[in-house]
């Protein structure tokens, strides 16, 4: 009887990351940073113009003026550093965990087994040393900073390995130096692929593993930062137009978010060249581009679902960079069940 694909199928992530918490300080006190003050949210009243696009019947200059009479008055939340602080300092911890590809459910033994072989020739072929190389890449280049890393004069991201909550060793990269574009780690190599060598071990299982990132940020005093925006689905009238998020008062980033950017490593799919890497989804899903640049019907077909399938079910193995996108894809984790087998 012909193997099929288990119909209850999933998998736990294997990097957790927690929020990320924001604080706010002078650059040249970056020494006692466990001291500074949190970034807090405050709630701003503003008086906006109409600027979005106007269909035709409302193009017309009477229509336009009694509409711009109107203010577009809202409410938002904003953080920035406070007028004495130049700097900006993001901290979040960090677990890997083991058991890549082990499914935390599935309904099939016998596509567990099959599975099981599958993950394991591949861990003692390849090892997760090229996924560790870029999982350690994203953390030292600062890329979970999103729009804060934006225009910054200095980055300096410090890693650390911690055992029973104190630090056993410590790591420091100027993240400025390091690209978003490719894997690149020019002078911090060394150091880079000594995280990237934990991260392996962790996720082998061979230690554990819990590092903790702290990211300073030199913006300028006063200015913005860029927390997480929260997605209020019911908003009613007059409420605020926009929601940052925070954690008991403490302006944060998702860890989600975190989670996001750190799994920021596909750069293996069709079109790379140009955009650079993107998160490591299913079909290759930039929400922000509405594309999705796996798509399972464009041949070749390099969707998780079809290489997954064909490596498992039909023993063709896929390329080797195909081969660390599945893999990726497992230590990301998700439901891939098939409920019309």
């Amino acid at each position: 009887m012909p193997l099929k694909t288990a119909s209850v199928l999933a998998f736990e992530r294997k990097l957790d990351p927690s929020d990320a918490l924001l604080s706010a300080g002078q650059w040249n006190d970056k020494s006692n940073s466990d001291g500074w003050p949190p970034v807090t949210i405050k709630l701003k009243s503003v008086r906006g113009t109409i600027s979005n696009r106007l269909v035709a019947k409302d193009q017309d200059p009477i229509k336009l003026d009694a509409a711009i009479e109107n203010p577009n008055l809202q409410k938002v939340d904003v953080a920035a550093l406070p007028a004495d602080a130049d700097t900006l300092r993001v901290s979040f911890t960090l677990r890997v965990l083991p058991g890549t590809g082990k499914p935390s459910a599935c309904n099939s033994a016998a596509y567990e087994a099959r599975l099981l072989q599958a993950v394991s020739g591949y861990v003692e072929t390849h090892g997760f040393s090229e996924l560790a190389r870029r999982y350690a890449h994203n953390l030292a280049n600062g890329r979970f900073l999103w729009r804060n890393r934006v225009g910054a004069e200095q980055v300096q991201v410090s890693i650390d390995l911690l055992e029973r909550g104190e630090s056993v060793q410590h790591w420091d990269f100027d993240a400025l130096a390091l690209s978003l574009r490719n894997f690149e780690a020019g002078g911090s190599e060394a150091s880079r692929d000594v995280v990237a060598a934990l991260i392996a071990d962790g996720l082998a299982g061979r230690r554990h593993v819990l590092l903790r990132i702290t990211a300073f940020v030199r913006l300028g005093a006063g200015q913005e930062v860029y927390p997480s925006q929260e997605l209020i689905l019911d908003r009613g009238r007059g409420d605020k137009s926009k929601t940052l998020y925070d954690v008991n008062g403490v302006a944060a980033i998702h860890s989600q978010k975190v989670g996001n950017s750190i799994r920021t490593i596909d750069d293996w799919y069709v079109g790379a060249t140009e955009l650079g890497p993107i998160a490591v989804e299913p079909y290759g899903s930039v929400t922000t581009q509405g594309t999705a640049y796996r798509q399972p019907k464009v041949k070749p077909s390099l969707d998780f679902y079809n290489l997954f399938d064909d490596w498992l079910l039909k023993d063709k193995m896929p390329p080797l960079e195909q081969q660390h996108f599945v893999m990726a894809v497992l230590v990301r984790g998700g439901v891939f069940g098939d409920a019309g087998k």
